[in-house]
């Protein structure tokens, strides 16, 4: 049996998302503390490997479970989102369930459809021999976020609780750019629904309407953020795409790191410092009533086609080919549809969703956080997405 690893120790067998995050625990960077299940570690040996290492770790710890597979994190594919993260699970049963399921995603249809889509070809599945594990306390965060940094700049997203909401597109959230050591422009988003965890993993809960267009962080901890974001980018030799975390006690922890597979587009980050989201009526060359809607250029590019509304994956079966997606929000299972359409509009999420990040890395055009856009685009016709502009506009 391969024995459990400790963070600390992950080596290149264990993928890159286990060997950068042990990476950082031996240069001294606060990241929790956690162990990898190696790949060749069988069902059979997995219950005692799990059993033995949260002895360790400290049994009365909820933790987070996460995919280290041989195709993620890479310099010009991140897989984000591809494959499954649970998190706030707890005891020995529930976390080789969670092991499982991080292993079975890498055969998935989103983790399949992304490899395709990346690669031009249907490129071969990992194997569950191919996926290593990551296991690590989790952190109660009182907010969470991601942060790229790259072409002098510092680009810092964030929200209430769990990262979860930022990954995954789920909130429009308040967004800083840091450069020279200060804050450089600032947007406050609206930050309606929160993650926590909970006895059954994470729940979702509405945030008090007090707290919803109230900055999550202050200037200073934005730029400790920012410092630690060099930190690592000087550490790994390049930008980076960097998944935080602030406890109550105001301690920043980093939970990922990776490189950054595609830039952020300009317009994208010159929006960070003007006003939220907004929809208004222009006149088209036709004289007629025409709609604008703004958000966020989350990925550049301009594409034009019909607009399709998509409200669940019971909408799925309906998209065709050179559609404009227009959604009200995209997690992970949607990015089969990514190979398809000619463009993306949501009503929620920001540049450092896993939506986006995987628009970029396909070129394809996305404007993120456009308010009401599946009631204003719902029947509009054709649409043009400009994902520099960060609008999306009708005939």
């Amino acid at each position: 049996m391969r024995a459990v690893v400790a963070l600390e120790r992950a080596t290149s067998e264990h993928g890159a998302k286990a060997t950068g995050l042990g990476g950082l625990r031996r240069a001294g960077l606060p990241v929790p503390d956690g162990f990898v299940l190696p790949a060749s570690l069988d069902h059979v040996d997995l219950r005692a490997a799990v059993d033995g290492a949260l002895d360790v770790l400290g049994r009365r710890s909820a933790v987070a479970v996460r995919s280290s597979a041989t195709d993620e994190d890479g310099p010009r594919a991140s897989a984000a989102g591809q494959y499954d993260t649970l998190l706030g699970v707890s005891g020995t049963d529930a976390v080789v369930e969670a092991v499982a399921a991080c292993r079975a995603s890498s055969t998935g249809p989103r983790a399949t459809a992304y490899r395709a889509a990346t690669s031009g070809t249907p490129a071969r599945a990992p194997s569950a021999a191919d996926v290593a594990v990551v296991v690590q306390r989790l952190v109660d965060a009182c907010a969470a976020g991601v942060l790229f940094t790259g072409d002098g700049r510092t680009v810092v997203e964030a929200s209430w609780g769990l990262g979860e909401s930022v990954a995954q597109g789920a909130v429009d959230p308040d967004r800083w750019t840091v450069a020279d050591g200060r804050v450089v422009e600032r947007r406050t988003g609206s930050k309606r629904t929160r993650v926590d965890r909970s006895p059954a993993g994470t729940t979702t809960r509405d945030v008090p309407p007090s707290d919803r267009d109230r900055p999550c962080l202050d200037d200073d901890i934005v730029l400790r953020l920012a410092a630690l974001g060099h930190r690592v980018a000087d550490l790994c030799g390049g930008p980076q795409d960097v998944e935080w975390a602030v406890d109550d006690a105001g301690t920043v922890w980093l939970l990922q790191a990776r490189p950054v597979t595609a830039a952020l587009p300009a317009g994208g980050r010159e929006r960070a410092s003007g006003p939220g989201p907004r929809a208004e009526r222009t006149p088209s060359p036709a004289h007629s009533d025409g709609v604008r809607l703004a958000g966020t250029g989350a990925s550049g590019g301009r594409a034009s086609g019909p607009a399709r509304v998509v409200r669940g994956p019971d909408d799925f079966g309906a998209v065709r080919p050179g559609e404009v997606l227009v959604c009200r929000e995209t997690d992970p299972a949607w990015t089969p549809l990514f190979g398809v359409v000619a463009a993306v509009v949501t009503e929620t999420g920001g540049l450092l969703s896993h939506a986006a990040i995987v628009a970029r890395e396909l070129r394809l055009p996305a404007v993120l956080g456009a308010p009401a856009a599946t009631a204003v685009l719902h029947d509009a016709g054709t649409v043009t997405v400009d994902g520099d502009a960060g609008t999306v506009a009708t005939a």
